[in-house]
């Protein structure tokens, strides 16, 4: 059977509600509230362990978007987080109930955007807002919001499964940016799908980079032109769960 056709096949069966939470996931939370600045939690803490990560996001206050900096600094002095501290943990919602406060994050990513289609650019154009409405450093609230940069070497996975979440609309994504085309999205490259990517002959590129992501997007759009990352899920999950995807042969 051809890649696509197996593909499209388990797609079926993975862009499901119901195989989202069969392992815990990041947007299994986001999915909740349904809300792009705590999507956007979900989806930059979503590194490390996903059972992990689902503990530490359930322990979060997302009203605290909402409180003065002298509360959220109170309420975050228990939180930690890996590379995070409470203080770095209190800052980064301070900087997105800033943001919150000013424009929309989905403004902020589709005017980067729109120049030239390009989603790098959206990324660009929201680090410099969060870098320019909150002077605060550390090595976890850098982590958190990645550093900035002319042109990306890491595979800025987190950015763009926050963007395949709020971009997409299915029964798994949550669809709630309306001016970024889903055509133009990139594949969130995590370690599972590099590998699975690797054996199915989607990508030749062995180093774990940005160069990956764009040819393995690139070749996501051969099979699809006008949802390339919608394969994305189904390529994360068979990799995680060590699925043979009908002998990936």
């Amino acid at each position: 059977m051809h890649i696509k056709a197996l593909l499209d096949e388990a797609i079926l069966s993975k862009n499901t509600q119901k195989e989202l939470f069969s392992y815990p996931d990041p947007l299994q939370i986001a999915s909740i509230y349904k809300d792009e600045s705590i999507a956007l939690i979900c989806a930059l803490f979503a590194y490390g362990n996903a059972k992990n990560i689902v503990n530490f996001l359930k322990k979060l206050d997302f009203s605290l978007l909402q409180k003065a900096d002298v509360d959220i600094i109170k309420e975050c002095s228990a939180l930690k987080y890996r590379f995070q501290n409470s203080q770095d943990i209190a800052q980064i919602f301070i900087t997105l109930k800033r943001i919150k406060n000013e424009d929309s994050i989905e403004n902020i990513f589709t005017q980067g955007y729109q120049k030239e289609h390009d989603i790098i650019q959206g990324i660009q154009a929201f680090m410099e807002k969060v870098y320019k409405v909150n002077y605060y450093r550390s090595y976890g609230y850098e982590f958190f919001f990645s550093k900035e940069f002319n042109y990306p070497k890491s595979p800025l996975k987190r950015y763009n499964m926050y963007l395949r979440w709020m971009v997409r609309k299915d029964e798994l994504d949550l669809g709630l940016f309306k001016n970024i085309n889903k055509k133009d999205l990139l594949i969130p490259l995590d370690t599972h799908t590099h590998k699975v990517s690797l054996k199915l002959k989607l990508l030749k590129r062995k180093i774990y980079d940005f160069k990956s992501v764009m040819e393995l997007t690139q070749n996501l759009r051969k099979l699809d032109p006008t949802d390339p990352v919608k394969y994305d899920f189904a390529l994360y999950r068979i990799g995680q769960n060590k699925e043979s995807l009908w002998s990936l042969n």
